[in-house]
């Protein structure tokens, strides 16, 4: 039985009946001011979002049955999502999202001589969220898409180019959204705040070994010199940190 209730109940007439009240005030304020220190001891609730649907790599991937790939690396935590665009056309049927990231990991094993596709993630623009990298979506994985900032960090590419002027899909900026902030969520980090990332290699925009200031939810040419995301999309990326801090359950 509670402490408190048990006091009430003691505070009965009788030989004490001229005591109790004064006993009973004091009992049940120290009770109060125990429950209070309780509450206040108690560390805050994480920010957590739900996680998103995730296409798994198997879709997109087929019968790929490469024997030379090492195994996937992993950080500890992610603290960052670096959003990029894939540089290619716009105009596909989302049925064929598959078939493009197909053809993105090939150049990227092949010509390039990667491990693995470097992205994360990949949305396409119907809002549909595909698993790039290996290693398990849940994990931290360590990718190969930001220069000098692959550490703790997610990223996610937009599949289209999102140059200037170009529209940027609704579907597509809530996806990505969603999906930074059930990341970021894991580590309870807030997507509009800024968080440090230090540099593995000088071929970023800080020498190696420099630690950087960087949005929780950055575009590609925050860590290095490029034109990626593409001015329209980055133009979005406030849009999309205040849309991730909601339903992290953030309400300012």
């Amino acid at each position: 039985m509670p402490p408190v209730l048990l006091l009430v109940l003691g505070c009965l007439p009788g030989l004490a009946a001229v005591l109790a009240p004064a006993l009973c005030a004091r009992g049940i304020e120290a009770a109060v001011a125990e429950s209070a220190r309780s509450v206040a001891a108690r560390p805050a609730a994480p920010h957590r979002a739900a996680r998103p649907p995730v296409v798994p790599r198997s879709v997109w991937l087929g019968d790929d049955t490469r024997q030379d790939r090492p195994p996937p690396r992993y950080d500890d935590r992610v603290v960052a999502v670096f959003v990029h665009h894939t540089d290619s056309p716009n105009g596909y049927d989302c049925a064929d999202a598959p078939r493009i990231i197909r053809y993105l990991y090939a150049g990227q094993t092949g010509s390039r001589d990667w491990d693995d596709i470097g992205y994360n993630f990949l949305v396409d623009r119907c809002g549909t969220i595909y698993e790039g990298r290996a290693g398990g979506v849940d994990r931290p994985v360590t990718g190969a898409h930001t220069q000098g900032f692959n550490h703790r960090t997610t990223g996610i590419a937009a599949l289209g180019t999102f140059t200037a002027g170009v529209p940027v899909p609704k579907a597509m900026t809530d996806a990505i959204a969603a999906l930074a902030a059930w990341k970021l969520g894991l580590s309870d980090t807030d997507p509009r705040a800024r968080v440090r990332l230090t540099s593995s290699n000088s071929h970023s925009r800080y020498a190696a070994g420099t630690t950087a200031l960087l949005p929780a939810l950055a575009g590609h040419d925050d860590g290095y010199m490029t034109s990626c995301p593409g001015a329209a999309l980055t133009a979005r990326l406030p849009e999309i940190r205040q849309l991730a801090a909601r339903l992290q359950g953030r309400s300012r």
